[in-house]
């Protein structure tokens, strides 16, 4: 028989084998759990790092596109940025001045803006690694174009494309070109003419009668007083320009204005037998400076006898436009081209250059410093508004609301109109007719054959 306890060791031992084997398994399960809470400790390690980073390059490109944009908006000029196709990437604030698109992120840049000029400049820059810079003309703007390779990365690179608006320094340089010669020739001609007639005293065979003697010092008289209304013209738009020139704005009647500046001119108006017809309300009042706005109406008025065929009427209108009155100055000479409705203002700028010297070209130029410091605006209407020449400018309208709609005054112009008519003086009046006054006041149209009567 065999003894219990040796059957009771195999028994132990396989318990005590199966006992270590699960030690072993639970050993393993926990050394596993062990090493998997710690590579998801060192993954979430590494989550945090790569959010942390990936935020980093988030503030990164918030802070360079904050950066160029800043740059780029604060600058007049407008900028581009495209890539090796021309697809624009970004693009600056200022160039919805040039183009009217909600957003050109993705397109060509040459479709955008069709140049051939733009184009090649930014196929230069594309090809080769260095900056052009050209000029060209669209939609009657000048632009300076400029473009540069910016490398990113190998064989990578993106092309900044910088327009700048250039076309008030052209016109600028072209004013002062035009100056430069219209001021020699202004000055010129009366030094000349002044040199002539001294010449022509000086090297007189004979000893000068005394009447020829003071017909040529008359002479000089005039060239040299045109000399000195040039140079006080010059001295007083200088003043203007630099806001030297005082302006008091004074509750001022109208007409009294208008009559004073045409009191001026009376002569020049004999000389070429020209008319004043006037449509200013005596009621209306402006808000100006009495002497500058005379030496406005004064002007314009002045411009327009240069103009004006002799035997012709000059029409001064004034009207209420809400806030501001609209003085109007007509003529029945050339008018002025449509192109030219601008640069009139400028400087010494005449539109026909063979007349130059019945004006210093300044008059104009005074006139529109003088309308704009006094809050309004001047401008010429082409001749595609109405033939002869067509100026006016506004003034701040200080006119009595309770007057601003009454009936119109008697004896504030020089015909008498019906409010409700459409019929103008010169349509009332013809070719050899005269306005005149009787002795009771009444308005009655004189033909010029009988002014001997």
């Amino acid at each position: 028989m065999i003894p219990l306890y040796a059957l009771l060791i195999p028994v132990l031992g396989i318990t005590a084998y199966y006992g270590y084997q699960q030690r072993q398994i639970a050993q393993q399960r926990q050394n596993t759990s062990l090493n998997q809470e710690s590579q998801i400790k060192t993954l979430q390690s590494k989550i945090v790092l790569r959010d942390a980073e990936i935020t980093q390059l988030k503030q990164e490109t918030k802070h360079s596109q904050s950066l160029f944009a800043t740059f780029s908006n604060v600058v007049y000029d407008m900028v581009f940025v495209v890539d090796v196709d021309c697809i624009i990437i970004a693009y600056s604030e200022s160039v919805r001045s040039l183009v009217d698109v909600q957003n050109l992120i993705g397109q060509k840049l040459c479709d955008v803006i069709v140049d051939p000029d733009l184009e090649a400049v930014v196929m230069h820059a594309i090809n080769e690694d260095e900056g052009f810079e050209e000029q060209f003309t669209l939609d009657n703007r000048y632009f300076r174009v400029q473009a540069q390779r910016y490398p990113v990365a190998d064989n990578q690179f993106f092309i900044g494309v910088a327009l700048q608006d250039i076309t008030q320094l052209v016109r600028l340089n072209r004013a002062r070109r035009d100056m430069v010669a219209n001021i020699s020739h202004e000055l010129g001609t009366p030094v000349a003419n002044i040199r002539i007639i001294i010449d022509s005293l000086f090297y007189d065979q004979t000893r000068p009668k005394r009447n020829a003697s003071i017909d040529s010092l008359r002479a000089i008289a005039r060239e040299t007083e045109a000399l000195q209304w040039t140079v006080q013209e010059l001295l007083d738009l200088s003043m203007i320009e630099s806001g030297q020139a005082i302006v008091k704005l004074v509750d001022e009647p109208l007409l009294e204005i208008v009559n004073a500046a045409i009191e001026r001119v009376d002569e020049k108006l004999d000389r070429k037998n020209l008319n004043i017809v006037r449509h200013v309300p005596a009621k209306i009042r402006v808000s100006c400076d009495r002497d500058h706005i005379r030496r406005v109406i004064v002007n314009l008025i002045s411009n327009a006898i240069k103009w004006s065929p002799q035997n012709e009427a000059i029409t001064i209108s004034a009207t209420i436009d809400g806030e501001y009155v609209i003085v109007s100055i007509f003529d029945n000479g050339v008018g002025v081209p449509d192109d030219q409705c601008e640069r009139i203002f400028e400087r010494f700028y005449q539109v026909d250059t063979a007349r130059t010297g019945q004006g210093s070209g300044l008059g104009l130029a005074i006139s529109k410093h003088i309308a704009e410091a006094h809050g309004g605006k001047i401008w010429a209407e082409g001749n595609s508004q109405g033939a002869g020449g067509r100026f006016l400018f506004t003034l701040l309208n200080r006119t009595p609301e309770n007057a601003e709609n009454g009936a119109m005054d008697r004896g504030q112009h020089d015909v008498v109109l019906n409010p409700h008519s459409a019929v103008t003086p010169n349509s009332m009046m013809g070719k050899n007719d005269s306005i005149h006054h009787d002795d009771e006041g009444e308005i009655e149209f004189v033909d010029e054959d009988d002014w001997d009567d």
